[in-house]
């Protein structure tokens, strides 16, 4: 249980992280930890006209492969799922993206826009 509430806290350190990265490059958080039965979203946030739904990928290394590497077809497939659930909800209908804040170690975030 202990390993789990370290896993946590690094999930919201390395999520803040991408949060403040993101508000610095000009976007706006709307919402975080999106939470239903399809999945969770991380980051919501506006970029101009967009909303954007943002993944965070955190690794310690690259070993098993990079944080951006890690969103497999399947986490994608369960990310569009929470969205369509979430514009359903919301009753939003701006044009939607999907982006991908990865961290590897110390680095800094890499943003991808459009990942997916």
């Amino acid at each position: 249980m202990n390993n789990n509430l370290t896993t946590i806290k690094k999930g919201v350190y390395y999520e803040d992280l991408a949060l403040r990265y993101l508000m610095q490059q000009g976007l706006k958080l709307k919402e975080r930890n999106y939470l239903c039965k399809l999945g969770e979203l991380d980051l919501l946030m506006q970029d101009s006209e967009f909303l954007v739904i943002v993944e965070v990928r955190y690794r310690k290394n690259n070993f098993y492969g990079g944080a951006i590497e890690s969103i497999t077809k399947t986490k994608q497939k369960k990310i569009i799922a929470a969205t369509q659930h979430y514009l359903q909800q919301s009753k939003i209908k701006s044009p939607i993206r999907f982006d991908v804040v990865g961290i590897t170690g110390e680095s800094a975030p890499v943003w991808i826009k459009s990942a997916f």
